[in-house]
């Protein structure tokens, strides 16, 4: 019978799912109308249509290669909808740590939920799947990692931690030279339990001691190098034409989106040192959109930028060439922290020598980065 078959579906993402048929010249025609965004389409394409099509064209339907890894840190989940996340693989390297043992050969660091990342997908390794009845899987917890590609592409540097645009340019400059980086954006947090673990060669770091009010130091230990970065400035971003805003100083800025429930925030990821500065901004508030969570500085200002948030916290680099208007809240050090067992390495020396070089530095300070002597 013509008409719509079903139209929304018990998965994420991927829920707006439409199934129909029509009649065309006397035949029933089947129809697939795929989620807008492309994450979404991408998932529910893979899911519900490419079967069905191998099945028609007489192909053999085959189970994507899947291999054991453990999770860095617990995930939450929406319970009620099958969840596919997307993961990045890092190699497990906890040998020889006292009280270790590894369960898996490689880590499942996750790489951002949400339907319209198309650039977390092309970044991905893989993905896993979180059954419905499940609100969370555990730190440590083993889990299947359906591959994307054939093979898991190993990278030259592993890179984990908090999102920076000097730190894009950098990974950039570094292909230039033949050198390919794999970045995980996990937070500052996570980035140096990451390097604690031994499981990365870089983090990027912003986190502040309230105590001793000083930049990532005070958070090593022995094994670990801190290489200075730069510093960049936070701010509250929001558009223009928003008049509930203009002319407002921080304060006033904070004080109107904590308490008019019609705005709408952009968070940031849990772990990362722009959301420890959001919370500390908010004084345990929870304005509307704070569980809508990114988890880079340009995705808070493309959320601004489309009107699917009204204001959010980011870095002066990641609004410049837009419209936005930015409030300046506080300069920081975003610094990098190295194993030192790795600190000798080829690619992570030629990483040390291009955040030094001239060329490098002037481009950095172009972003509205301030870099070190």
């Amino acid at each position: 019978k013509p008409g719509i078959v079903a139209h929304g579906i018990a998965l994420k993402p991927g829920k707006p799912l439409c199934l129909a048929v029509v009649n065309h010249q006397e035949r029933k025609i089947p129809v697939v109308v795929l989620p807008g965004f492309p994450t979404s389409a991408i998932f529910t394409f893979q899911e519900f249509v490419a079967p069905v099509l191998k099945c028609m064209a007489g192909k053999l339907v085959r189970n994507k290669k899947t291999i054991k890894a453990t999770l860095p840190f617990r995930v939450n989940s929406e319970r009620g909808r099958t969840e596919f996340l997307l993961v990045g693989l890092v190699q497990n390297n906890t040998n020889g740590e006292p009280g270790k043992t590894i369960n898996s050969q490689y880590y499942a660091y996750p790489m951002g939920k949400g339907s319209g990342s198309v650039t977390a997908f092309a970044k991905a390794d893989g993905f896993i799947v979180i059954p419905k009845k499940n609100e969370y899987l555990e730190a440590d917890e083993i889990v299947d990692v359906h591959l994307i590609g054939k093979e898991i592409e190993p990278a030259d540097l592993v890179i984990i931690g908090s999102h920076c645009i000097g730190l894009d340019y950098l990974i950039s400059k570094l292909r230039e030279i033949g050198i390919t980086a794999k970045f995980l954006p996990v937070g500052s947090t996570g980035g140096l339990e990451a390097v604690k673990r031994n499981e990365c060669d870089i983090a990027g770091i912003h986190l502040l001691d309230e105590q001793s009010n000083t930049y990532n130091q005070p958070f090593l230990n022995n094994e670990i190098e801190l290489i200075k970065g730069y510093g960049r400035l936070q701010g509250f971003v929001f558009r223009p034409d928003d008049q509930r805003f203009a002319g407002k100083d921080l304060a006033e800025a904070i004080y109107i989106a904590t308490h008019q429930s019609d705005l709408l925030m952009v968070n940031r990821n849990k772990g990362s040192g722009t959301r420890i500065l959001i919370d500390r901004l908010l004084k345990n508030v929870r304005p509307s959109g704070y569980l809508a969570e990114v988890k880079s500085h340009t995705a808070v200002v493309a959320s601004i930028l489309q009107k699917r948030s009204d204001w959010g916290i980011a870095i002066q680099s990641a609004v410049e060439n837009t419209d936005l208007c930015f409030i300046p809240i506080a300069e920081e050090h975003y610094d990098f922290v190295i194993p030192k067992s790795r600190l000798k390495r080829t690619e992570i020396l030629a990483f040390l020598s291009l955040l030094r070089n001239e060329i490098v530095t002037k481009a950095l300070n172009q972003f509205g980065l301030k870099t070190y002597d």
